[in-house]
């Protein structure tokens, strides 16, 4: 009577006892079971209501076979989740990310530097947003992207250059910060210059091969002539960034900067602002050529290289070409005889600035040049050196003076003492009977101590005929005023 309480007839459990002995609720046919008060149904008020008007009796279902295979709750709210995460893989979501990009690409063309500022400002908020959208790209741009992309970065960076500075002589290295004709675009350029290595970077390089070929990398090495440095490095980076990825552009990106080269150094008296850059790349490419050396990479140094001493500017770019330089004969020293011969080639004659930089580029090849080629160097360079601390500049003499504190200029010149020291005698006596400057003559006193030290017998055998000579060109001195005044007097 416990199940019936509370009950109206209309709601009365009546048939319930046969639906306990149904197969689907009762699947174990014991009647014992079914009719114990634990496990019978039908007493149980909450069971004879309908889910209608009693919602707590779903839990007594979980406890059947069938019904306590529903999964839970929580898994439902993960699949939901995970279905919101992946929303942004859908097509329409890479559509949409696909027309904004396309929409900031039809903003960013600066052809016209005479537009309004506020129309470049707003060209200029667009590029920062291409920018930050390729940066944040989680897959690699497709053709749909990168065909207006690079057309737009061929508009802004392919253009005319303005006539080169003239009254900037030259950038001595140590103004890296200075700029001689700075871009008046370079605002937008710097992002557009940042877009573009990004490109390089992420594309695949079957895309790049599409859309960069020669005549984009002819374009491209066109603007290194641009005055602006900022302008220079950002096209180094490019440049080298391509060299290093695109591997079959290799041979024509060489055979570019080898004429580049050349035009400047035969061809033309213009100055050309970025030979310095391309150097720099070439020094990383010449870093990683092996051993042994191809013969097109020696011929470089000895009809591109060594010829670069050559002009009248190479103060500009003289770190890079003498770091070019240094990497060929560390690599075989044995191209050190190519290079030394070939920096006494194009020795300057009234260039005081390119002495000083010569004989500290002589000095560091002396340091990796090979130890037998010594004997075969040290005439020709003590004879130069032996020039130069003669020179009435005293910035030159000082430089060749201290080049003798080199342990190895001193082990090169002990290979051929007979054929140096008489070089070397002569130099310094004439320094220190008539030399203007007197922390050049302090300097030969040193010098000529340590060669005194070296080999005193020798010294003293070369100042005893270097005093011969002198008194023999004195005798023909006299000789040629007496034959002067026999023919002046017969001409009166």
């Amino acid at each position: 009577m416990d199940g019936y309480n509370g009950n109206s007839p209309r709601h009365s459990p009546k048939p319930s006892p046969r639906k306990t002995f149904s197969p689907k609720d009762s699947p174990t046919p014991s009647p014992r079971k079914t009719f114990s008060p634990k496990d019978s149904q039908t007493p149980s008020p909450r069971k004879t209501f309908s889910p209608k008007h009693s919602p707590k009796a779903s839990p007594r279902k979980t406890f059947s076979p069938k019904d306590s295979q529903t999964p839970p709750p929580r898994t439902t709210n993960t699949t939901l989740k995970q279905l919101l995460l992946d929303s942004r893989n859908t097509p329409n979501f890479v559509d949409s990310e696909t027309e904004e990009v396309l929409s900031l690409i039809s903003y960013c063309s600066f052809t016209d530097p005479q537009e309004s500022p506020s129309l470049q400002d707003l060209k200029r908020l667009k590029l920062i947003q291409l920018l930050s959208i390729i940066k944040t790209l989680i897959k690699s741009l497709d053709d749909q992207v990168l065909s207006p992309l690079f057309i737009m970065l061929s508009s802004n960076l392919f253009r005319p250059l303005p006539p080169p500075n003239h009254s900037v002589v030259s950038i001595l290295p140590d103004d890296d910060d200075l700029v001689s004709n700075p871009t008046p675009t370079w605002p937008h350029l710097q992002i557009v210059y940042d877009i573009f290595l990004r490109i390089i970077i992420r594309t695949s390089v079957e895309s790049l091969r599409i859309y960069i070929d020669h005549s984009f990398l002819l374009n491209l090495l066109t603007l290194f002539q641009s005055e602006d440095q900022r302008e220079r490095e950002s096209l180094k980076n490019a440049f080298h960034r391509i060299y290093s990825k695109l591997h079959f552009y290799r041979p024509f990106m060489r055979k570019t900067m080898h004429d580049v080269f050349l035009h400047y150094v035969f061809e033309t008296d213009q100055r050309h602002p970025g030979i310095g850059e391309l150097l720099e790349i070439w020094g990383t490419i010449i870093n990683g050529f092996s051993v042994p050396l191809k013969e097109e990479h020696k011929l470089f140094l000895n009809r591109v290289l060594v010829p670069l001493h050559k002009p009248k500017g190479m103060q500009v770019y003289h770190r890079q070409l003498a770091y070019c330089v240094s990497q060929f004969v560390q690599k075989e020293p044995e191209l050190g005889v190519v290079a030394i011969r070939g920096i006494l080639k194009y020795w300057p004659v009234t260039n005081c600035q390119k002495e000083v930089l010569f004989i500290g580029e002589l000095e560091e090849l002396v340091e990796t040049v090979d130890p037998q080629l010594y004997k075969e160097l040290a005439l020709p360079l003590c004879t130069k050196i032996t020039k130069c601390l003669n020179s009435w500049n005293s910035q030159v003499a000082e430089r060749a003076l201290y080049v003798w504190n080199n342990e190895q200029f001193w082990k090169m010149a002990s290979q051929a003492m007979e054929e140096v020291f008489p070089v070397l005698v002569e130099g310094m006596e004439k320094n220190l009977q008539g030399h203007w400057n007197k922390s050049v003559r302090q300097l030969t006193e040193n010098v000529k101590g340590m060669l005194e030290a070296l080999a005193p017998f020798l010294y003293s055998k070369c100042l005893l005929q270097l005093e011969i000579q002198e008194a023999v060109d004195h005798i023909e001195e006299l000789r040629r005023q007496n034959i002067w005044e026999e023919i002046e007097n017969a001409a009166k």
